[in-house]
C-alpha cells in the first residue's frame, strides 16, 4: 500500500487520482502508524512551510516521517514536501524534518529575463529540468521534458551529492533530491503530464 500523507498541505487528491491511473492502491491518512507501516510514502504539499511543519508536528507525522526514512521504506516528495526534508526554510523560518541536510531558499529579488524583463515570484508554469546525476526515478526522461512548478522557495542541499536536478529560472535552482531511499521533487508530478506520470511511475517499482 502506498501512504499519501495528509499534513494539511492540500493536493492529496490529485496525486491520489494519479497513482489510481498508474496501477497502484494507496491511502490518505494523517496516522503516523499507518506511515511508518507503509510500502511506500508520498508526501505532496502546497502552502507554506512553517504552517506544514506545524501540523505535523502537532500530530507526530514528522517522527514517523523520520522513523519511515531510517527504516529504508521508499519515500517521495513533492513540492512543498521536497523543502521540508530539509533542516529549515527561509520561509516562516521553519525549523523542518533535516533528513537531508542544508536550506529551503527563496527566490531572489529583482530576477529577470535576458531582455530585462523582471520575472514574477511564485515561479509558476511549466520549465525544463537539467539531469545532473542518473536516478531510477529519472528512467526515461527526455531532456526536452518539461513539469509543472508553483512554489517561491527551492531546496538547497549542503551535499551536491544530492542533487539530481536544477532547473533555470532567473538563477539555477536545485528542482529535485535524493538521498538514500528518498527523492523530492520540486515540480509538480500529477500535474506535469506524461513526464511526470513517468516519474511517478518509476517510483512506484523503485527498489533503494
Amino acid at each position: 500500500m502506498i501512504v499519501i500523507v495528509d499534513y494539511g498541505a492540500g493536493n492529496l487528491t490529485s496525486v491520489q487520482r494519479a497513482v489510481s491511473y498508474l496501477g497502484y492502491e494507496s491511502l490518505i491518512t494523517n496516522e503516523p502508524e499507518k506511515i511508518v507501516n507503509a510500502e511506500r510514502i508520498i508526501f505532496p504539499g502546497v502552502g507554506a512551510a512553517g504552517s506544514a511543519m506545524e501540523e505535523m508536528k502537532a500530530r507526530g507525522i514528522d517522527d514517523a516521517l523520520e522513523k519511515a526514512f531510517k527504516s529504508g521504506i521508499p519515500m517521495l516528495g513533492i513540492c512543498v514536501g521536497c523543502q521540508i526534508i530539509m533542516d529549515g526554510s527561509e520561509e516562516n523560518d521553519a525549523v523542518c524534518l533535516g533528513l537531508i541536510k542544508g536550506t529551503a531558499r527563496a527566490f531572489p529579488s529583482g530576477m529577470k529575463e535576458e531582455n530585462g524583463i523582471l520575472l514574477k515570484v511564485p515561479h509558476m508554469g511549466w520549465n525544463g529540468l537539467n539531469v545532473v546525476q542518473p536516478h531510477p526515478l529519472f528512467n526515461g526522461v527526455g531532456k526536452e521534458d518539461e513539469f509543472y512548478f508553483v512554489h517561491s522557495y527551492f531546496p538547497e542541499p549542503l551535499d551536491r551529492n544530492n542533487v539530481f536536478g536544477v532547473t533555470e529560472y532567473g538563477v539555477e535552482f536545485v528542482s529535485a533530491v535524493g538521498l538514500k531511499n528518498l527523492f523530492a521533487t520540486q515540480f509538480h508530478l500529477e500535474k506535469s503530464g506524461k513526464p511526470g506520470l513517468l516519474i511517478l511511475k518509476n517510483f512506484c517499482i523503485w527498489e533503494p
